[in-house]
């Protein structure tokens, strides 16, 4: 039996059969209409061969890494970079012909297989940039560095892409306050101290990952916390434009695309995560907030307490 507090979504795909019936799957009519909104179910090669060209406006891949990992019954084997080169550029020429002309696409990987993946995605791509995200946990490591950094390549297909940077500033502490004829400049002063909304970089330490008592939280072994999720949409889509995650997993990207009135479509083969992905749709009805995003600022890690005094008053 789990605490009251544990907020983990961990049914099993039996428990989850009345989630699983809003799923379509490759049987189903694949029109942009149908699956505007929809989680489909099955492999995701397969199935991108048969969904329209060119609706997404932004995708997110988040494959799985080159590692030895199990996700619930399915094992992913490490293997050669040359090998997952070529796993790489298989999904890549599948979600190209998907993908608008203007449109952009992140890719999530390990520091391991990062420079597997540039290889490939440089040829298919204009590399906008890489960012370096903290994870905060990892595994300790007695012979070497502690792992808890991972990459995200930003590529677009052409040089015509949205980047809205106004909507991806986060708000950080001003240590040495400047004030210009008495009156701060380019901060703000408050009772719970002084800030500054900052232009993002490509390093990112802000992100917390889910944990037991967040209601985004699911058993996935990989999950990617929704705030890093916000991040990219907001920045690379407009409200009203389509969002597809070829790897959809537990469905952080489709479920923040809704909370930020995005459109959204994502591919899970495993049918455990899809009725996890249902459910958090279904959640995000009635509490569309962002751990860490608050009134349409992004909040450094470990400040729920300033946000709160400064929402209170």
């Amino acid at each position: 039996m789990k605490s009251d507090k544990n907020k983990t979504i961990d049914i099993s795909a039996e428990e989850g059969k009345v989630y699983l019936a809003n799923c379509l799957n490759a049987d189903s009519d694949l029109s942009l209409d149908s699956i505007t909104d929809k989680t489909v179910m099955g492999d995701s090669f397969s199935l991108m061969e048969k969904l329209p060209r060119g609706f997404a406006d932004l995708v997110i891949a988040d494959p799985p890494y080159n590692l030895d990992k199990e996700f619930h019954g399915n094992k992913f084997k490490k293997t050669d970079d040359d090998t997952y080169a070529v796993y790489t550029e298989k999904w890549v020429k599948a979600v190209l012909p998907l993908m608008k002309e203007n449109a952009s696409i992140y890719v999530c990987c390990d520091w391991q297989s990062s420079s597997a993946l540039y290889s490939v995605l440089k040829k298919y791509f204009k590399i906008q940039n890489r960012i370096t995200w903290q994870r905060e946990k990892g595994r300790g490591a007695m012979h070497n560095w502690k792992n808890a950094m991972e990459d995200i390549w930003f590529c677009s297909k052409n040089n015509n892409y949205t980047f809205n940077v106004e909507d991806v500033k986060i708000r950080r502490k001003v240590i040495a306050p400047y004030k210009e004829n008495g009156k701060p400049k380019d901060w703000e002063q408050t009772d719970a101290g002084n800030f500054r909304n900052t232009y993002p970089s490509n390093f990112w330490d802000d992100i917390s990952i889910p944990y037991w008592s967040m209601p985004e939280n699911t058993a996935h072994p990989t999950q990617k916390p929704e705030k890093l999720l916000a991040k990219l949409i907001l920045a690379s889509s407009n409200v009203g434009d389509f969002v597809f995650d070829p790897f959809l997993g537990s469905g952080s990207s489709s479920v923040t695309a809704k909370k930020l009135g995005r459109h959204y479509c994502g591919i899970e083969e495993n049918p455990q995560y899809c009725a996890w992905t249902e459910i958090r749709l279904q959640m995000a009805n009635e509490d569309k907030s962002i751990q860490g995003y608050t009134e349409g600022v992004f909040w450094e890690r470990n400040t729920a307490d300033i946000q709160k005094r400064l929402k209170v008053k």
